[in-house]
């Protein structure tokens, strides 16, 4: 191998490695059988959420995923793969969720979410949770719910003793 490819090997694993570092979410994806059309609207998709779909040797994937210790991913790196990252944990596997009922072609294989490995049903169990707004939406209703009814039962009985 010469000289310039391999350079070329080493910038492509480092910018590998610097995706899995700095997103909050990657999947593993199969898109053997999809056309053109189909592929183009899933990156259109998952640009709306900020997640960017490459598609790499896996070799290479897995080299950059061994360097920052998740091996667990080697068995999922043989096939059509596609890599999708993402800065938002929950709405990139929403939109591949999404896209692979419509799409039966689209396998997903595994991934991580916030730096933990989780499988294809897993990154479908991720999809069905709420983004990050909506769990803090629901942690704030928590909190309120006790003092909101603790105001209206001393309301209820000041306007018992009017």
């Amino acid at each position: 191998m010469n000289q310039k490819t391999l350079e070329s090997k080493k910038e492509i694993v480092s910018s590998l490695e610097k995706s899995f570092k700095e997103c909050s979410s990657m999947a593993i994806v199969e898109y053997r059988g999809l056309t053109v059309a189909e592929i183009s609207s899933l990156r259109k998709s998952l640009k709306a959420v900020d997640a960017t779909f490459g598609v790499h040797k896996n070799t290479l994937v897995q080299k950059a995923s061994d360097e920052l210790g998740h091996s667990e991913l080697d068995e999922y790196l043989s096939g059509s793969n596609a890599y999708v990252f993402s800065s938002d944990a929950t709405g990139m596997p929403k939109v591949l969720a999404k896209f692979a009922k419509k799409n039966e072609k689209l396998v997903l294989k595994a991934g991580l979410v916030e730096g933990k490995f989780v499988d294809g049903n897993g990154l479908k169990e991720v999809a069905k949770l709420p983004n990050r707004e909506g769990l803090i939406s629901m942690f704030l209703s928590c909190l309120q719910a006790p003092i909101r009814s603790f105001a209206c039962t001393v309301k209820a009985v000041a306007d018992s003793k009017n």
